[in-house]
């Protein structure tokens, strides 16, 4: 059903370490560097086990805003299921994290999940543009969630 390629509207950029005698630095993201429909509201960290994956799910509104640092290694799965993009179809897999620091803004209605493929618990950054629940946490939450529908067709390997 989906076909492997690049999807419109999602953004990926590697994030520089800067290191010196005292440790490391990364600029996570820039409001001067990102489209305004991107900027964030929020933010959070996670951490995922070895092995564990978060997701499929996808968001009607929100666009999410994944930095993906280390010190383990994911896999990161997208798919492309917008009625009205040219890329509707396609499925994108990025590796990220430890050895490939990498910031990916994940446009709502694209299906998005990640799984830790390394070794060690690994941390996720998320900075969204939308609250989660809303004002005062008083809203349906914005997700669409695909992990538990046994004919799925968003497969994480």
């Amino acid at each position: 059903m989906f076909r492997d390629g690049i999807i419109d509207d999602v953004i990926i950029r590697e994030i520089p370490r800067h290191t010196d005698r005292r440790g490391w630095l990364m600029e996570l993201f820039r409001l001067d560097e990102l489209p305004a429909e991107y900027r964030p509201v929020m933010s959070y960290v996670s951490v995922t086990e070895p092995g564990v994956a978060r997701g499929p799910h996808e968001h009607r509104d929100q666009a999410d805003l994944f930095c993906f640092l280390g010190p383990s290694v994911f896999t990161v799965y997208l798919w492309d299921a917008r009625p009205a993009s040219a890329t509707r179809g396609v499925r994108q897999i990025v590796t990220a994290g430890e050895g490939a620091p990498r910031m990916i803004i994940v446009p709502a209605g694209i299906v998005h999940a990640y799984k830790n493929t390394g070794d060690v618990p690994g941390m996720v950054f998320n900075a969204p543009n939308r609250l989660f629940a809303g004002e005062g946490k008083k809203e349906p939450v914005d997700e669409i969630r695909h992990e538990s529908h046994p004919d799925t067709p968003y497969v994480i390997a």
